[in-house]
């Protein structure tokens, strides 16, 4: 009985030392993938914010690089066309994706309401000389 009882404890034990022995292992190959794939994230990433901000002197940006005002977020550029020759002509929303990339939520969001038309001036002056809210002109349809 006594032997019997050895047997299963010292079973039990190197199940246990094998199970841990095989998590172990496990968790350092996930690790490692892991953090390989954060490697190549953050790489993509940042190649990303880099190419953004010397967009304007590639061919493809059809502006001059002197009207271009980068943001970053929820668009890349505001491009006022002219602005450098004395004469804007326009105010272009730029947003730069690689071949395969999609406009995000909030990007797309932009579009609609760029090419709706709502979009608005505002003067925001700051200071004692004058208290209060600007004058915002309100959405279409929306009571002020």
């Amino acid at each position: 009985m006594v032997d019997l009882s050895l047997g299963i404890g010292v079973g039990l034990v190197l199940g246990a030392l094998l199970a841990l022995v095989y998590v172990l292992v496990w968790k350092a190959r996930y690790t490692r993938a892991l953090r390989s794939d954060a490697v190549q994230r953050s790489h993509a990433v940042t190649v990303g914010k880099v190419t953004e901000q010397i967009v304007p002197f590639f061919p493809e940006f059809v502006w001059n690089p002197k009207d271009a005002r980068f943001l970053g977020s929820p668009v890349d550029f505001v491009v006022f066309d002219g602005l450098a020759d004395g004469q804007v002509r326009r105010v272009v929303f730029v947003e730069v994706k690689t071949a395969s990339a999609s406009l995000s939520p909030r990007e797309r969001q932009v579009r609609e309401a760029v090419q709706e038309r709502r979009v608005a001036w505002v003067e925001l002056r700051v200071g004692r000389e004058r208290e209060g809210r600007p004058e915002v002109p309100p959405d279409e349809g929306e009571a002020r």
